[in-house]
Order: C-alpha cells, then structure tokens, then sequence
C-alpha cells in the first residue's frame, strides 16, 4: 500500500504584540551650531536596528532620528536646522515565552516633539508604537491517492489552494534628480527636507516584480543671496525587483518602507546649485503565492475488509480576494487662530494612524485617523514660518462579502494623496486619498489521512445485518456515504433505483442491496 501525497508550503502570520513606549532625552546643540530662539518645526522616526529574543521578552533596539527647524537667536534673526538621534531600548513581554523562529516589526509608528529648555539643549520626546510578530513558513502534506492491490472506494474533494512560492526581504535603490524651475532662485543651503513614499503600485512579471511609484519631495532652502524659497514636487520612479519562477498568473503581497534618504545639492550644466538628487532605499517584503488544484482524499472502504483510518488535522489556505481600494477624504477645517496670520501654505504632510481594524460580515471596518501638519508663510518680519497641526478622524469599509470565522487577512495602507488650501475666513480645505492593499484568505482545517490499517471484517455480525434496506434521504445525504454506511457501491445503488446520476435528494425513497460479502 502507497500513499501518494502533495506537498505545499503556507505562510502562517503568528498574533502579533502591541507595544507603546516613550523615549524622553535632552540633546545638546552641537557646538558648530548657532542657539535656538524659537523651533518651527520638527520631525523624528523610530528605526529598529535589531531584534533579539530573550527567554519570555523580545529585546527591541533603535534610535529615534530627528529633524528640527529653528530660528536662530543670534544677530539677524535666520532659519537654519539641525539633525541628531537618540537611541532606545525596549523589552517586550511575551506571554506564553518566545518560540524559535524570526521575530519582526510589523507596524510602527512615531509620534515626536521637540521643546527648548534653553537655547543650547532641547528637549526631545517620541511616544513609540509598535508591534511585534513572528512569521512562520509550514510545509503542509496532503494525502491524493492510495495505491493498493485490494479494491477501495475513495471520496475526494477538489480544492483550489494558495501555496506560498516566493517569500522573501529585498531592496530597491532609489536615485532621482530633479531640477529647480526658472522661477526659483538658486541654492546655496538646504534647511529643510521630507521625503515620502506616497504610491507604490507592482505587478508580477516573468521571473520579476515590476515597482511604479512616486515619491513626494519637499525641500526648503537658502539662496547663495540670503533669500528662502522651497520646491514641492512629485517625483515618479519604477524600476523590477527579480523574483526567480514567477509569472503574472500568481498573486502577491508587498510592503515597503522608504529608507536611508539622502538629499543633496547638485550643479547643472551651467554650474549652478539648480539640481536636487534624491536617493533612498526600499525596503520590501515579498510574498508571492500561486493557486493550485488538489483532489484531495478524504475517506476510503473496502468490501474486504474494515478500514481504520489515521488522520492528522491540516490547515491550508484558499484564496478569498485580493483588492486595491482608495478611501477619499474632503473636510473644511476652522482655523481661526491663523485668520490674520496666514499668507501662504507651502508645504503639508499626513500620517495614517488606524485605531481599529475588524472583520465584519460585510467585509473588513477600519477606523482611524488622518493626522496633518502645515508649513505657512505668515505675516512677520522676524519669523516668517509658523506650522499648524490637526487630526481628521475617518471610518472605511473594505468590501468583501464572503467573510467568516475562518478569514485572515493582511492590509497594508498609506497616504496616497494630501493638498491643503486657503478657503479664507480662518478656514483651510484638506483633501486626501488613504491607499489600502489588502490579501484575503480563507483558512481551510482538514482531517488529512496519513495511514490506514486493515482489520477483518466480523462475519457474524454482518450475517445479522439486513440484506436489503428501505431508505428515506435525509438533507446532507450522499451516495459515498450510504453505500459506505451499508457496505455496498455508490453504482450499485444508482442501478439498484434506475438513478441517472448521483445526486439525491431529502425525501426520496430508496433500496439499498447489501453486497454478498462471502462472494466477495
């Protein structure tokens, strides 16, 4: 006796574990700086640079980078800025104690404020959100056939399955130039820059991930004269990630986290600071799967002999649907605290923060909260940026109406499109469009069987068995299992009844002919 069994490989995403720390540090102004008379505007991110299990906590360690434009104190009053770090350590509990395999960041997200104490030492602090999981690759065995001498009937069961193909971690360099307009003026230092991934679109390819995207570049300088000026601009980029023995038939689930940015000045063909390089790193993980088609066993007999069936519970996965929507959001903001400060809005950035996501029986509710910031040129001589912040809360539903217990789901989201306007009387308009990716599956448990042992029949409890018997069928009733129930053929009922085809019905009245078993 042989067992034919197909393999397949599952990714299985563990429950992850939310943490929240806060980071308070005191930074010292570099000397080469000059003091700080007032800060404008700040901006710090959590970067995790290990992650190391430790008996029942996961240690994690980073630094938090930040960015601060200030005012100077000094003689005539200027903008200027500066860049520094300060690490941290955090010990996450791990109830049940920490299992063997990779841990990783899944989320994470900063919130950063920078204050003065005075003005050679500030006051840096970050409220830190994380969470933390592990993934895990399963190889699964199905069993699809038994070759045997003696004569068994089988029921099978056709599945379409979802099987990981490629899962891994790689990077995509990012360099881009872009050159300042004829109305600009010339750069002579950079104060100030962000840079956002707002859109990454892929497809598969033949042995290839295929990346578009766009990055949202803000850079706020000094001209060689004195002056300030800023460029604000959407900058495209594509390029491929190879990824060995995929084709566009598969499906697949990337993530990615811009990285290690660099932005610097750069001389065109006549020699003037009129350039501006941008380089960065994509982060991506990879998930690529493929659907399968599986017959797979799920019961046998034979007219021989008793069947004890072993079997091992499985877990598989089929594929529920793979979407890309967009949740648009409009919202007039009263801002009456700039009603005769504000001039001109040059520059806005946005953070996805979700609170809540939810499967429901209508598909996936996702609550959260769109926070904004602002940079405006306002009404003063001395100090002619001020900034703004706010929130805007937002509820979306991803649609999907086959949900059930057994649905998993991952979804990645971002902000995708942000524009801030001046509506006059203390009012701003702010429209955005949240991204959301989302990979749904459903979790499928089968009792697989993984060994059979034969066992004689009991001759004399079959001679006490009727040998024909008048059946009523009952709703869930199959003819596998009848003939199974009374040791007899799925054929030999359909002849026995004039039956065409297989398929019953409850309250149909039938005859079961018990098989001679001596003869067999």
């Amino acid at each position: 006796m042989e067992f034919i069994k197909k393999q397949m490989h599952i990714n299985r995403m563990e429950k992850g574990i939310a943490d929240q720390f806060f980071v308070d540090d005191d930074y010292n102004v570099p000397d080469a700086k000059r003091d700080v008379a007032k800060i404008v505007m700040s901006k710090g991110e959590a970067k995790v640079e290990e992650i190391k299990p430790l008996e029942n906590y996961v240690r994690v360690t980073g630094n938090v980078y930040f960015q601060i434009l200030y005012v100077t104190e000094e003689g005539e009053t200027k903008l200027t800025s500066l860049m520094g770090k300060t690490p941290f350590e955090e010990m996450v509990y791990v109830e049940n104690g920490v299992e063997d395999g990779e841990y990783a960041v899944r989320n994470l997200r900063t919130e950063f404020t920078a204050s003065m104490i005075h003005s050679r030492k500030l006051s840096v602090k970050a409220l830190v959100e994380l969470e933390i999981g592990k993934e895990v690759t399963e190889n699964i065995s199905l069993t699809t056939e038994i070759e045997s001498e003696d004569t068994l009937y089988k029921k099978k069961k056709e599945h379409q399955l979802l099987q990981l193909h490629t899962g891994k971690r790689d990077t995509y360099r990012i360099k881009e130039e872009v050159v300042l307009a004829g109305t600009k003026e010339n750069m002579g230092m950079i104060l100030w820059t962000d840079v956002t991934n707002r859109k990454l679109d892929t497809k598969l390819e033949e042995d290839a991930l295929h990346l578009s995207g766009e990055l949202s570049l803000f850079c706020l300088y000094e001209s060689p004269e004195g002056k300030t000026d800023w460029i604000e601009q959407a900058v495209a980029y594509e390029g491929q990630v190879n990824c060995s023995g995929v084709d566009p038939s598969m499906y697949h689930y990337i993530t990615g986290n811009l990285s290690e940015v660099n932005v610097d000045m750069r001389a065109d063909e006549d020699g003037e600071m009129r350039s501006i390089g941008i380089e960065g790193t994509l982060d991506l993980k990879i998930a690529v799967y493929e659907e399968e088609e599986a017959e797979v066993l799920e019961d046998v007999y034979s007219l021989q002999h008793e069947c004890n069936l072993k079997r091992e519970k499985v877990r598989s996965e089929e594929l529920v649907l793979q979407n890309h929507s967009k949740c648009k959001l409009s919202e007039q903001l009263s801002v009456p605290e700039l009603r005769e400060d504000i001039l001109q809005i040059c520059y806005n950035s946005g953070e996805v923060q979700v609170e809540k996501m939810e499967r429901g029986e209508q598909g996936i509710q996702i609550e959260g909260i769109l926070h904004l910031q602002f940079l405006y040129v306002k009404e003063s001589d001395e100090v002619p940026f001020d900034t703004w912040q706010g929130m805007i809360p937002f509820s979306y539903l991803i649609e999907c109406d086959d949900m059930n217990e057994d649905t998993i789901f991952d979804v990645n989201y971002g902000l995708e499109q942000l524009s801030v306007s001046m509506l006059g009387s203390g009012e701003v308009e702010v429209k955005a469009v949240l991204a959301f990716h989302s990979f749904i599956r459903r979790q499928l448990w089968q009792n697989v069987i993984t060994d059979m042992e034969t066992i004689p029949f009991d001759m004399e409890k079959i001679g006490k068995e009727p040998g024909i018997i008048g059946y009523i069928v009952k709703e869930g009733d199959e003819l596998w299992d009848l003939a199974k129930q009374y040791r007899t053929t799925a054929e030999r009922i359909q002849e026995s009844n004039g039956l065409s085809k297989d398929e019953i019905k409850e309250g149909d009245r039938i005859l079961i002919f018990k098989e001679n078993m001596s003869i067999l």
